[in-house]
């Protein structure tokens, strides 16, 4: 359920706008019922919107109180009388669209002002160029010769080092810092991450370790998404990239000198090794890890908790630790349990 202290709704949705935004239909109920909110289908009520995806929900819808429900056609007939049903193609797709209309604050992060502008507690260096509409909130600090493009939002206590390029309708959380980085259009970059700082890069040796100066960038494209705490070291000898529309969880930490392509998904706990390159569309499930100078092909799905170690070809799913093919990961799985199932049958009858 929406909480409107935190995000106010911009008007109220009829369900017949709402069938027309997420390109569905109204198949059944009132097409004119405003629907104000949108909650869980077991927690809805009157004037909220209520969506199912998953069949385990199926019990819930027949018993929700929701003024409308979003679902697949073939659900349609299960809900109460006087729910307005729209069905549509990807129900949890659709209730995305639905929240981001009813409240666009939630996906606009703009900080606690309403009107942009630099406030006086912030420190914004001479040097440094803000186009129309910037908002700078106070404790935020902006170096020489940063450029920050119209639109976008520096929060409270972010910190952008000199000489670092921001695009426009961005948004930096509050103590984020960024550091000789390249940034594009409306990439959002969530509170605490840490972008730009040193890769680990050291020659070790008897005598000690020597640090190899990073001398790269990070290059962030377009629509990029950046979880909080997530940190991305900048490269050692060229640059670290994260491609177009590519979204990041929290707590991802990213070596240098990683090429990350368009429209990957990497999720929570995440550590990818420098120098390592992913192609388009790659997902990485929560606590992967991935070794230094490898390869991930497009579209390839590494699960959680697997540790890789070699190149995975594109549109292939791995699994485990060491990480290998799906399929080959449950067949060994299943021979194990069958010898320790052995085993233990031996061990009674002795």
């Amino acid at each position: 359920m929406s909480d409107p202290v935190f995000f106010r709704p911009s008007r109220p949705l009829t369900a017949a706008e709402i069938a027309d935004l997420v390109g569905g239909k109204v198949v059944s109920g009132d097409a004119g019922v405003e629907i104000r909110g949108i909650a869980p289908i077991g927690d809805a009520g009157p004037g909220e919107v209520t969506f199912l995806d998953n069949t385990r929900y199926i019990e819930e819808l027949r018993r929700t109180r929701a003024a409308a429900c979003i679902c697949a056609p073939k659900f349609a007939a299960l809900a109460p009388e006087g729910v307005t049903i729209v069905t549509a193609a990807s129900p949890y797709r659709a209730a995305a669209l639905v929240t981001q209309a009813l409240f666009p604050s939630a996906t606009r992060l703009t900080g606690q002002f309403e009107q942009p502008g630099v406030h006086p507690g912030a420190h914004v260096h001479p040097e440094a160029r803000l186009e129309d509409n910037v908002t700078v909130e106070p404790g935020a600090v902006i170096g020489p010769r940063a450029e920050i493009g119209r639109g976008t939002v520096v929060c409270s206590n972010a910190v952008i080092g000199h000489d670092v390029r921001i695009g426009r309708d961005c948004y930096v959380g509050p103590a984020a810092s960024i550091l000789f980085a390249l940034i594009g259009n409306r990439v959002t970059i969530h509170p605490g991450a840490r972008i730009g700082q040193d890769g680990f890069g050291f020659a070790m040796g008897p005598g000690g370790h020597l640090k190899v100066p990073q001398v790269g960038r990070v290059v962030i494209q377009d629509d990029v998404e950046i979880g909080a705490n997530t940190t991305i070291d900048r490269g050692s000898n060229r640059d670290t990239i994260i491609g177009e529309g590519t979204k990041i969880d929290n707590l991802v930490q990213i070596g240098h000198n990683v090429v990350i392509g368009r429209h990957c998904v990497i999720v929570a706990h995440v550590g990818i090794s420098g120098s390592s390159r992913l192609g388009d569309f790659v997902a990485l499930g929560g606590q992967a890890g991935i070794s230094g100078h490898l390869t991930i092909g497009s579209g390839a799905q590494v699960a959680g908790h697997s540790g890789v170690a070699d190149d995975v070809p594109a549109g292939e799913r791995w699994m485990g630790t060491p990480a290998v093919p799906l399929r080959q990961h449950l067949r060994e799985v299943r021979t194990l349990r069958k010898l320790a199932a052995a085993d233990k049958d031996t061990g009674e009858n002795t």
